[in-house]
C-alpha cells in the first residue's frame, strides 16, 4: 500500500513538472501575459464587412460619456460615435472603459476606436495612433464651497483626488510632487470620494469639473483652468492606417456642417448653460 502511494505521488510530481515546463516554453510568465494582450486590429474594410464597429467610451463621465437611467449611452463623445456608425454604415457596439484601460483596449483589439475623452500626449502617441482632434481642454479643480481650493498652493498638506491614467495624474506628479494624490480607477469612485471628504479636491478635465459643479450644489470649480490646453482625439491601434485615415477624413468633412458645434448645443449646453463658451472647447475640422 505504501509503495503504491509513493508511485502515485511520484507520477503527480512528474506531471506537474511537465505542465510547468510546457506551459511556458519561450520565456517568463510576464512575457507570456504581455504577448496575450496584443491583438490584431480590424481594418476599415473588415469593420464594414462585419456590419459593426466597436467603440470604447466612458460610462460614468457625464456629460461626455455616460449611461442614462434607461441604460443608454449618452454624451458628447457618444453623439460623435453615433455619427461614425451612421457614416460607416454599420451598427455600434459600445464598450465601457476606464481611463487607465484605454491604451490596453486598443492594443488588445477589444475595441476598434476609443472615444473616451482621450487627451493626446507624447507618451500615449508612442502606443496608439491619434486621429485629428475634436475638442480642446485644460485641467480644473473642484472642491467644497466651505473649503474652496482656488490655487494649487492651497493643496499643500492636503489630499487631491485624481483618476488613474489621466492627464491630471501626470501633471501633478510632474509639476507638484508636494501634493498628496489619492487615486481611483473610476470617475464615479473619485466623485464619491470628494463628496465623502476623502480628499480636499478633485482634479480632472476642466470641462467636466465645471459641469459637475453646476449639477452638485455645494461644490465649485475654484480652479477653472490649469496647465496648458490639450486636445481630445479619437484613437486607434498603432498602425491601423485605413481606419485612422477614414477618421481624419470624417472629422474634416464634418466641419462643413459645424457638426461639433451642433454636438455641443445638443449634449453640453443643457448642462453648461452660458457658463462655457463653445469656442473654448469645440474643435472643427481638426484645426485648433
Amino acid at each position: 500500500m505504501k509503495l503504491k502511494l509513493k508511485q502515485i505521488i511520484a507520477t503527480a510530481l512528474a506531471l506537474s513538472l511537465f505542465a510547468g515546463c510546457s506551459g511556458n516554453p519561450g520565456g517568463s510568465s510576464s512575457e507570456t501575459d504581455e504577448t496575450a494582450k496584443v491583438g490584431n486590429a480590424r481594418t476599415l474594410d473588415e469593420i464594414k464587412e462585419s456590419g459593426k464597429v466597436v467603440i470604447g467610451v466612458f460610462s460614468d463621465k457625464a456629460p461626455f460619456g455616460y449611461v442614462d437611467d434607461t441604460g443608454k449611452y449618452q454624451g458628447y463623445d457618444v453623439y460623435f460615435a453615433e455619427r461614425i456608425g451612421k457614416d460607416l454604415g454599420v451598427s455600434i457596439e459600445y464598450v465601457s472603459v476606464e481611463p487607465a484601460s484605454r491604451v490596453e483596449f486598443l492594443q488588445s483589439a477589444r475595441v476598434d476606436i476609443i472615444l473616451a475623452n482621450f487627451t493626446k500626449t507624447e507618451e500615449r502617441a508612442e502606443k496608439v495612433d491619434f486621429a485629428l482632434p475634436y475638442m480642446k481642454v485644460a485641467l480644473g479643480v473642484v472642491s467644497p464651497d466651505n473649503a474652496l481650493i482656488t490655487d494649487v498652493g492651497d493643496l499643500n498638506g492636503k489630499k487631491l483626488i485624481i483618476v488613474k491614467g489621466t492627464t491630471a495624474e501626470t501633471y501633478f506628479e510632474k509639476n507638484h510632487p508636494e501634493v498628496e494624490l489619492v487615486k481611483y480607477d473610476a470617475y464615479s469612485d473619485a466623485y464619491n470620494a470628494l463628496i465623502d471628504g476623502r480628499g480636499a479636491a478633485f482634479s480632472t478635465d476642466n470641462t467636466e469639473v465645471l459641469a459637475w459643479a453646476i449639477q452638485n450644489q455645494g461644490f465649485t470649480a475654484g480652479i477653472e483652468s490649469l496647465g496648458e490646453y490639450d486636445t481630445i482625439n479619437p484613437a486607434v491601434q498603432k498602425g491601423n492606417t485605413t481606419l485612422l485615415e477614414w477618421l481624419n477624413s470624417e472629422i474634416e468633412a464634418l466641419a462643413e456642417e459645424n457638426f461639433f458645434h451642433t454636438n455641443f448645443e445638443v449634449t453640453l449646453k443643457p448642462v453648461y448653460g452660458d457658463k462655457v463658451d463653445p469656442e473654448n472647447l469645440v474643435v472643427e475640422g481638426g484645426i485648433v
